[in-house]
């Protein structure tokens, strides 16, 4: 599978319910930490850590169906997160300012960059990620231990307002795209951080002004839902106490990570364009949203 490598992760996910009693802070380059859905068999279980070619003596987090519906609920229908939780993942400490590498097999809801962007969002940096499990299913159960593993390893909490925009941001995105295409959905994003870097609009309803507008020109036509959502995501974002240096720096680490997958004419629109708009978005909110 394709891999598709972004420093980005907005923003994922939870409040560990329960912290094991082993932290990593002193968690170095090359260590991996594992995250296994509660909802596996052990013969699969088996299996995964063995694709993710695991150490013997990994450490492994487990995820629960009841945490993704905590995390997720408010952004996500209850079917599509489902009643078992099965995806899994491995996260590889990288080299300072190496980026997010992402890989997935049997995601069919979340993608690559969704994984990234989320995650960056959340403050996860320098890692490689896999992504797998044992039937296609959405993945909404890695993403959520994903953030929880990265708490560990970093010894750090990722407050809870940060991890909850990091679901949003990933849910609208992603609905947008599934509604009027990931080409489109990029252009509309990137055009409206262009006009707040240079207009900064003062209220929430000059914020929803210009996204109409905005959408309009570009021949877009977003349903109220859609343009409610893309309201809201930008107002709460703003209060994010987000060091926004640290992860454009992440960003433009991410074009020499992309440059061997960026051959195909598809690919280097796509993945393109989500880099631009991130770095686009990250340079306005940078200025426009500092107390």
């Amino acid at each position: 599978m394709l891999k598709k490598v972004m420093p980005f992760i907005l923003s994922m996910l939870l409040i560990m319910s329960i912290m094991p009693v082993v932290a990593l802070a002193d968690a170095s380059v090359g260590d991996v930490i594992v995250t296994l859905g509660e909802d596996l068999t052990e013969d699969q279980k088996q299996n995964l850590l063995s694709e993710m070619d695991a150490p013997k003596d990994v450490m492994t987090v487990t995820v629960s169906n009841e945490e993704e519906h905590k995390y997720l609920g408010n952004y996500i229908s209850k079917a599509l997160i489902g009643t078992r939780a099965l995806s899994s993942s491995s996260i590889t400490i990288g080299e300072k300012n190496a980026g997010l590498s992402v890989e997935t097999k049997n995601i069919n809801w979340v993608t690559d960059e969704m994984y990234a962007n989320a995650l960056i969002t959340a403050g996860v940096k320098d890692a490689d990620i896999y992504v797998t499990a044992p039937i296609e299913v959405s993945g909404t159960a890695a993403l959520t231990g994903l953030i929880k593993a990265y708490e560990i390893s970093s010894d750090k909490v990722i407050p809870e307002e940060q991890k909850q925009v990091a679901n949003e941001e990933l849910v609208t995105t992603a609905k947008l795209s599934d509604s009027i295409g990931a080409d489109k959905a990029t252009e509309l994003m990137t055009k409206v951080k262009d006009e707040i870097a240079t207009n900064p609009p003062e209220t929430e309803e000059e914020l929803r002004t210009l996204i109409k507008q905005i959408a309009s020109d570009s021949g877009i036509e977003l349903t109220q839902d859609e343009l409610d959502g893309l309201v809201a995501l930008f107002n709460r974002m703003k209060d994010l106490n987000i060091d926004w240096d640290q992860m454009k720096s992440q960003l433009e680490n991410a074009r020499e990570n992309l440059d061997e997958f960026l051959n195909k004419e598809e690919t280097q629109s796509f993945i393109g364009k989500i880099i631009d708009f991130f770095i686009a978005l990250i340079d306005g909110l940078k200025g426009l949203f500092k107390s």
